[in-house]
């Protein structure tokens, strides 16, 4: 089974943004964990990043048009892209959210709601970047 794993805004900047919150682990290395881990798990891992929120919707429809599963980092854009939103929305095969940090518990209150947790299967959430290897363990389970 084919899964996107889809980073959004800053995220490419993974090992020097903030490592107090987010670790060490640059963007590369978690790319290259995702793809092992999901061999391990029998699904074939593509890894895109993007700060370009178009892209990411574009993103969303290709995985949508080809029923891909995906695991999505919407970054800022969990909290307030209704294109992102609305592009989880289509999506027919499971999404399952992810993020390094728990926002719930980050305390800028905006970072408090998800406009993708409707459309999720499931939401990791504060687990590092092992939180990318629970969120393909969730859609090898099916």
């Amino acid at each position: 089974m084919r899964v996107l794993v889809l980073n959004g805004p800053n995220l490419g900047r993974l090992g020097r943004r903030q490592p107090e919150i987010y670790g060490t682990t640059t963007h590369a290395e978690l790319a290259e964990r995702c793809v092992a881990w999901g061999t391990e798990l029998g699904l074939e891992v593509e890894v895109r990043q993007t700060n370009h929120e178009g892209v990411m919707v574009d993103w969303l429809n290709e995985a949508a048009d080809e029923r891909t599963p995906v695991v999505l980092n919407a970054a800022a854009w969990t909290h307030y892209s209704y294109a992102v939103l609305d592009a989880c929305a289509q999506l027919e095969a499971p999404l399952v959210e992810v993020h390094i940090s728990d926002p719930r518990q980050r305390p800028e209150e905006f970072r408090h709601h998800s406009v993708v947790t409707a459309y999720a299967v499931e939401v990791v959430a504060g687990h590092g970047v092992d939180g990318y290897r629970m969120a393909l363990e969730v859609l090898a389970r099916g």
